[in-house]
């Protein structure tokens, strides 16, 4: 009997922190917000962000665009 209890005890402790959530790294940010490469030339953005958790960044490709950690590139390249 101990030990189904000990048993019931753990699976419920393991089953409550099976919910918990680490968040990736973020990316470096200055007090003043994102710093770009050295020789690229900052360009604002000409709409609104997509949503929360997008920031805007420099991407060696394609430019300045919206990012997110999870969703990807958002439209929109400058």
């Amino acid at each position: 009997m101990k030990n189904g209890l000990a048993i019931a005890i753990a699976g419920l402790a393991l089953a409550s922190m099976s919910g918990c959530i680490v968040a990736p790294a973020r990316p470096y940010y200055a007090e003043g917000g994102y710093v770009a490469p050295a020789g690229v030339v900052y360009v604002a953005p000409t709409y609104v962000s997509p949503g929360p958790g997008w920031v805007w960044e420099y991407h060696a490709t394609y430019g300045w665009g919206w990012h997110h950690p999870q969703y990807g590139w958002h439209r929109g390249w400058h």
